[in-house]
């Protein structure tokens, strides 16, 4: 699969679970973490400026919360896509990068792979994150569910 030049995502698609979110750049905090969407929106995604653009050659990351002080956030049911799944990418070059699943996982936040999830790729590859696992009130979500996923075409 030839990978597309750098343009800006503008939508997330995962029909299986029936998203289709419009994205907005995220940063880093002061701490190096990545800030998520704001929380008053639940429909929004993001994907990390500072990094890979979906479709280009490496690791691109989206994310986007699994709830909301409003309501179940855009990534409610990420946890249930499965393998084989496509996620698309609208960008503002009218071009669609088309991912597919091959692996969705569960991790602990204090023992984060972070070279598995966030480390180089000589390919497009995509990782869809979000909180996940058991609530704590004080502390928030112990987990972070992601979703890798490969450029299978592009539209």
């Amino acid at each position: 699969m030839r990978p597309l030049p750098p343009s800006t995502p503008l939508r997330l698609r995962i029909p299986d679970i029936r998203v289709d979110a419009p994205m907005m750049e995220l940063a880093l905090n002061a701490a190096g973490a990545l800030e998520p969407p704001p929380d008053n929106n639940p429909v929004l995604a993001g994907w990390y400026a500072g990094g890979t653009v979906p479709g280009s050659v490496g690791t691109a990351v989206t994310t986007g919360h699994v709830d909301t002080r409003v309501g179940p956030g855009v990534f409610h049911r990420l946890g249930s896509v499965r393998k084989g799944a496509t996620i698309e990418i609208v960008r503002a070059d009218r071009r669609t990068a088309v991912f597919t699943v091959y692996a969705v996982g569960a991790y602990d936040k204090k023992n984060f792979p972070d070279e598995k999830v966030y480390g180089p790729s000589v390919r497009p590859e995509l990782r869809v994150i979000t909180c996940g696992g058991d609530y704590d009130k004080e502390s928030g979500y112990q987990d972070n569910v992601v979703v890798f996923a490969a450029m299978t075409a592009t539209r």
